[in-house]
């Protein structure tokens, strides 16, 4: 590490804490040719491999936005939607890897997102998992009734067809004399 003030090539490392909850380390450092002490933060970066071989970092934002388009018109706070990013973020932080494929993260985004709001679950898991027909919809939601359980907010209800009422006619519009 070199001193950010004499640049020195060498550092001495004089206290080491755990911050941000375990996800980094605050070292203060000692520069031997100047003497000034300095304060650096390391922190394992998050990657994400895409379908196409691209590795970009890990966005909480990009999570976030993404969950946002399939919350619109729900009741789901942005400080709800921050939670979900943190939730998400820690979710895959703690399994110890540096590199995560794009379609873990989407798995990591619908635990959280069914919990928060099954109609936005259904919009993103459409997106997410490329439903084709109303069947992938059916198919769905059956397996969220049968996890009920699971979730903390009430299940779509299938609707009823409705019934034409017997013996109703229509009034015509324009009467004729």
């Amino acid at each position: 590490m070199h001193c950010p003030f004499c640049r020195h090539d060498d550092t001495k490392v004089s206290d080491s804490r755990v911050a941000d909850d375990g996800t980094a380390i605050r070292r203060r450092r000692l520069c031997p040719a100047c003497e000034r002490k300095f304060t650096t933060v390391e922190q394992v970066v998050l990657t994400v491999v895409k379908r196409s071989g691209v590795v970009e970092p890990f966005s909480r934002e990009k999570v976030i936005s993404g969950v946002r388009k399939a919350c619109q018109g729900r009741p789901v706070s942005e400080a709800q939607l921050a939670a979900l990013g943190q939730q998400v973020e820690d979710q895959l932080r703690a399994s110890g890897k540096a590199e995560i494929a794009s379609d873990q993260v989407g798995i990591a985004i619908l635990g959280p997102l069914a919990s928060l709001d099954s109609i936005a679950y259904l919009r993103f898991a459409s997106v997410y998992k490329n439903y084709e027909s109303v069947d992938d919809f059916i198919t769905e939601i059956k397996a969220m009734r049968r996890n009920a359980d699971s979730f903390d907010v009430a299940v779509p209800a299938t609707p009823e067809p409705r019934k034409a009422a017997v013996g109703s006619a229509q009034q015509p519009l324009i009467s004729t004399p």
